[in-house]
């Protein structure tokens, strides 16, 4: 059976990963540094920060832009669990949008619907690789002065009018790379800044709220002068999953062009299918395609039939407004008609002669 994920690790890791197991050295360093370098340039923004793991990155962002308990954020339940469970742990209040059930990505109309005063943050998840309605989302961000978070879970290296994510304008962006992600770090993330200063700030954020510059005297001790004033999180990458970093963005380009290919071939073959449409791209989008979507009257059958040809197909996420932790069991229409069409089928790098 083809799968659904594959964790991608590349050859030749040794001795490398040996000596730096040796080096003294554990903990962000050089490899730290290069990983971010490679990601700044893929994405094509310089104020980028590796996380060691994607809800530590979150908690970092949501410290970085001042949420409080009690706050509202508007959030899709249409994602990873992951995307929306620092909200509960923060003690935010998640209000909940609908989507739109052809694209699988938050409703512009009804995300405007839901802001109120208390509106801190819109959280703009990418379903499954497949871009949003990004230039209407963040016209709201502008017009009622609320910050956009674009949830890159399972979207790194998915394209805007020609743009990585991460580089559309957006305030801020947040990626995992967990082990079926890519790049893959086997734990771990990244956060993006359009701003300088927020930049700035997570730095001190990720690592205790401490500047480095000024937490030491010249003689090696902490400096009782070297004031914490910012909550901060133990989130710096180590050595060892930022050298596997560095390693898999060599590799990048090429496996993200296999998805694009491989969802070119389920693309053709669905073409005069009824009963199996294509999930719908928003205008000017180019997903990664860490899955292939569509959307069938008939989930179970359509399951069966993919499974039946040897591919894993599955719905993937559950909708998360079902989950008591959110304290907001809200009934959305598009939610539930996505929920009841969805399946994914494997289109990742690992498949060949597809």
């Amino acid at each position: 059976m083809i799968p659904i994920y594959r964790p991608y690790m590349p050859e030749n890791l040794m001795p490398e990963l040996n000596e730096i197991l040796y080096s003294g050295q554990l903990s962000f360093g050089k490899y730290g540094k290069q990983f971010e370098s490679q990601l700044k340039e893929f994405i094509s923004c310089e104020y980028v920060l590796t996380i060691n793991s994607y809800n530590t990155a979150m908690q970092v962002v949501l410290s970085t832009l001042g949420l409080q308990a009690g706050d509202e954020v508007i959030a899709s339940p249409v994602s990873c669990l992951a995307s929306n469970q620092p909200f509960a742990t923060k003690g935010l209040k998640v209000i909940w949008a609908d989507i739109n059930p052809a694209t699988g990505t938050l409703c512009p109309e009804d995300v405007e619907a839901k802001i109120t005063g208390n509106t801190k943050a819109i959280f703009h998840n990418h379903f499954c690789g497949y871009i949003g309605e990004i230039d209407a989302i963040n016209a709201l961000g502008k017009k009622y002065n609320i910050p956009i978070i674009d949830d890159g879970i399972e979207a790194f290296g998915s394209e805007y009018k020609g743009k990585k994510l991460g580089n559309v304008g957006t305030d801020v962006t947040v990626f995992s790379f967990q082990t079926v992600r890519l790049p893959n770090t086997i734990e771990g993330g990244a956060i993006v800044f359009k701003d300088k200063i927020l930049y700035d700030k997570a730095i001190l954020i990720r690592d205790y709220g401490i500047d480095r510059s000024k937490f030491r005297t010249t003689d090696g001790e902490i400096n009782p002068d070297c004031d914490i004033q910012l909550e901060g999180y133990g989130g710096l990458m180590s050595e060892l999953n930022s050298f596997i970093g560095t390693k898999q963005m060599l590799n990048i380009e090429q496996l993200l062009k296999v998805q694009q290919q491989n969802a070119i071939k389920w693309q053709v073959e669905l073409e005069n299918n009824i009963e199996i449409i294509p999930l719908s791209l928003v205008r000017n989008s180019v997903p990664n395609f860490w899955v292939f979507g569509t959307l069938s009257a008939n989930c179970k059958e359509t399951i069966a039939y993919f499974k039946s040809r040897g591919f894993y197909a599955t719905g993937v996420h559950i909708n998360n407004n079902i989950y008591s932790v959110f304290n907001n069991k809200v009934n959305l229409k598009g939610v539930n008609k996505f929920k009841q069409q969805f399946v994914a089928i494997p289109s990742g790098w690992w498949i060949e002669n597809l």
